[in-house]
């Protein structure tokens, strides 16, 4: 069972949140916050396997919520995807930045929702499909002068260009066609990548992947 924990200062959104997931197979809803601190007490209680968490609330802002639960090494099971209602919201770079695993817009369709929650679960997505590279190009556009990463050091030629593939948005599947291998090869290479990383998921493999500069702003053509 997916655990769910929904953080946002309007009811009526959570309702209909709530309603959506607790009608899935497989997914619950374990608790609801109004404002960041009341969703960070709630995440130090529940454990959730996935967050919700608007950007935009009282008291603690979702950026600020987020990032203290990933700071949190306790916390390191817990994944964040922040709700917005705006696709390139501001924000939304700082908190890819803290750590949080998905993206998504409140007016996106309800089984891309489902598969967001899914998919973070076991570390296979990064943001909204229909946004995922040009936030992917927003961020690239605004990181800061790549700096050396010694940890990359570690990677085998293979695995960092997995991970420049990555970095540029592509699924295991379209990797395994780029590569010619198949996607469980893929897949492994992605994990294995995060593993010697110490990435929690593939949205930190991304800010990695330009921070280092192994990927460059531009490469989405």
């Amino acid at each position: 069972m997916i655990r769910v924990l929904l953080a946002d200062d309007q009811a009526l959104v959570r309702a209909g949140f709530r309603a959506l997931l607790d009608a899935q197979p497989g997914i619950g809803v374990a608790g609801e916050a109004a404002d960041g601190e009341e969703a960070l007490r709630w995440v130090r209680e529940l454990r959730p396997d996935v967050v919700l968490m608007d950007i935009r609330m009282p008291l603690l802002d979702g950026l600020a919520a987020t990032r203290r639960i990933t700071e949190d090494p306790a916390l390191a099971q817990v994944k964040v995807v922040m709700l917005t209602t705006f696709e390139l919201d501001e924000y939304v770079f700082e908190a890819i930045r803290s750590g949080a695993s998905g993206f998504l817009v409140k007016d996106t369709e309800p089984e891309e929702l489902l598969r967001a929650v899914r998919a973070v679960v076991e570390g296979d997505a990064l943001l909204s499909p229909g946004v995922t590279r040009r936030l992917i190009a927003e961020f690239a556009a605004r990181s800061k002068e790549p700096s050396a990463l010694s940890a990359l050091d570690g990677l085998t030629e293979r695995e960092r260009e997995v991970m420049a593939l990555v970095g540029i948005g592509l699924t295991n599947e379209e990797i395994a066609r780029r590569l010619v291998v198949s996607p469980l090869t893929a897949k492994t290479h992605v994990s294995r990548t995060m593993v010697k990383l110490g990435a929690r998921d593939r949205a930190q493999l991304v800010v990695l992947a330009y921070e280092s500069g192994l990927v460059r702003p531009g490469w989405l053509g």
